[in-house]
């Protein structure tokens, strides 16, 4: 496998602050939607997408106040981890229950489309309640299947963006802000 290219520099696109407010309003909005369907005995399932998903997820979560659960599965469509091949595959299966349940997929971002559209539509043949998203950033640039996440942080048109959970063959996943590459 080749290496991949090393970027010249890095430009900051959102800083923390804006990260957390954006974190905020997500989750009043999650809370309002929500109010009325889960109940202590029934909790909403917040179901994150590893390995980007895991920062934005932990800081959702705290901000809920509805009654929830927690689980994670890992899907792979980058092979080269660069770029996609179009082909999802499934490394790790939810654990927990799924039927009659609401569900809210967590991804850092929606990029191409595959993979959130992919595992939506494996979640609606367990006969969920219901299946929503909630993404840290939307960018349409590269989209190739219709989707249109439910809770939107950001919309950035265009760029390779790391931080924040966001990553580029693996690393800069740490930073606190997100950045676009610069090749």
């Amino acid at each position: 496998m080749p290496e991949p290219k090393k970027p010249v520099s890095m430009e900051l696109v959102l800083d923390p602050a804006a990260i957390k407010d954006m974190v905020a309003r997500l989750g009043r909005e999650i809370n309002d939607h929500y109010a009325d369907l889960v109940r202590e005995d029934d909790r909403l399932l917040v179901m994150g997408i590893l390995n980007g998903a895991f920062i934005f997820m932990a800081d959702l979560v705290r901000v809920l106040t509805i009654p929830l659960e927690v689980d994670f599965i890992r899907l792979s469509s980058y092979e080269d981890n660069t770029a996609s091949s179009e082909r999802v595959v499934m490394l790790k299966a939810p654990e927990r229950i799924l039927r009659g349940r609401h569900i809210l997929i967590v991804e850092d971002i929606a990029d191409c489309g595959l993979t959130l559209n992919w595992f939506k539509g494996y979640l609606e043949k367990e006969f969920p309640e219901s299946v929503r998203i909630a993404v840290a950033v939307d960018k349409k640039e590269r989209r190739r299947v219709p989707l249109k996440p439910d809770f939107t942080g950001f919309e950035i048109e265009e760029g390779y963006l790391v931080g924040y959970g966001l990553d580029y063959a693996q690393g800069y996943r740490n930073l606190e802000g997100i950045h676009r590459l610069v090749f």
